[in-house]
């Protein structure tokens, strides 16, 4: 629904009521319900819609009447409050008038915006204005873009105002943002009707932002599907890239795709693996892993039939002299073979059992 023709949109929950396009209904506010007319029928949407006002019902005979009645009031106030304004010279502008006459406090109510340049002192003209509209009144200053919004108007596009139709809320719009879409920084080319920055430039920043990133930029040269040349201009609308071809030099608009693919990035990757650092070292070729010790428990089992053969811990130099045991080596009781033992014992290194020969 909308209050005023062609205003801003708003949305209802309709609830069992189903107004059709054109009629008016009643719109639930602070100061009571209002007014207004529907723009779109009802229609079924998703339940994650949620937290819309419920419509008060359609608007009655008695409700079309006080409509009209606190149209022509507030024609009345505007006129008034513009001499008011004038007889006492202050640089104020009338925005819009809002009258209100069903808030439980006050009787009626007439809400007056007004932008001005700077700090006005309006305390003479609150009383004149009381007192030639017998109500109570109340001055409210907005800033450029709340005129705009409450005025109306057509932008540089051709269409109604974004604020005016469809923006709830003012987003932060920076010079940045042209420089980022290779806009003019003229003024006259980036200012909406109420002399800012236009909202729409906050629209496709993100495109850009996310085309520049990935993109290669101006001057770097590139590999084509036509030839090899050097990126010129960019064109984010249609996701290309101008490049000017070093054998023919004509220029030639292609896909960013074709000049930024991952096979040409991992071509001109210095690794192997394009996600891998740059300063990694060269890979050693594998050792021969060395075999692994036998267990304590299967040290004395034969393998094959034959004996396992005991190492000993205790070496001796060339020289003859025995070298330093850093551990006293556990001795374990040899297992020999039935079929070939003899009867004869094993002397170790240590034992001096013959005649030194």
């Amino acid at each position: 629904m909308s209050f005023e023709r062609y205003g801003r949109l708003y949305y209802l929950d309709p609830g069992p009521h189903r107004p059709r396009v054109g009629e008016k209904v009643l719109v639930p506010t602070d100061d009571g319900p209002e007014v207004a007319e529907c723009v779109w029928a009802p229609q079924y949407v998703t339940e994650e819609i949620g937290g819309l006002p419920l419509c008060a019902g359609v608007a009655t005979e008695a409700d079309l009447q006080r409509d009209e009645q606190n149209r022509d009031r507030r024609a009345d106030a505007r006129l008034t409050a513009k001499r008011l304004i004038r007889e006492h010279g202050l640089p104020m502008k009338v925005v819009g008038i809002d009258f209100v006459d069903r808030r439980p406090d006050v009787d009626q109510l007439v809400i007056v915006y007004f932008s001005a340049p700077h700090r006005v002192d309006f305390r003479e003209l609150v009383r004149d204005l009381a007192r030639g509209l017998r109500a109570r009144i109340e001055l409210r200053q907005v800033g450029a873009r709340d005129e705009a919004r409450l005025q109306g108007g057509i932008g540089p596009c051709g269409r109604d105002l974004c604020c005016a139709t469809f923006l709830k809320d003012f987003e932060p719009v920076s010079v940045r943002m042209a420089k980022d879409q290779d806009l003019p920084l003229n003024p006259l080319k980036i200012s909406g009707a109420c002399g800012r920055l236009m909202c729409c430039l906050k629209y496709e920043h993100p495109l850009y932002q996310e085309f520049n990133a990935k993109a290669p930029s101006v001057g770097t040269p590139v590999e084509t599907p036509a030839g090899d040349g050097v990126v010129v201009g960019h064109n984010v609308p249609s996701d290309t890239v101008v490049v000017r071809l070093a054998a023919s030099g004509r220029r030639c608009a292609c896909s960013r795709a074709d000049v930024c693919s991952p096979r040409q990035q991992y071509e001109a990757s210095s690794t192997t693996t394009p996600d891998a650092p740059a300063d990694l070292p060269t890979p050693v070729a594998r050792q021969a892993t060395p075999p692994e010790p036998i267990p304590d428990q299967q040290a004395g089992q034969a393998l094959d039939g034959q004996p396992p053969v005991e190492q000993s811990t205790d070496q001796q130099s060339t020289d003859g002299e025995p070298t330093a045991r850093r551990r006293k080596p556990r001795r374990r009781r040899r297992l020999s073979d039935p079929s070939t033992d003899t009867g004869s014992t094993t002397a170790g290194p240590d034992d001096n059992t013959g005649d030194g020969s």
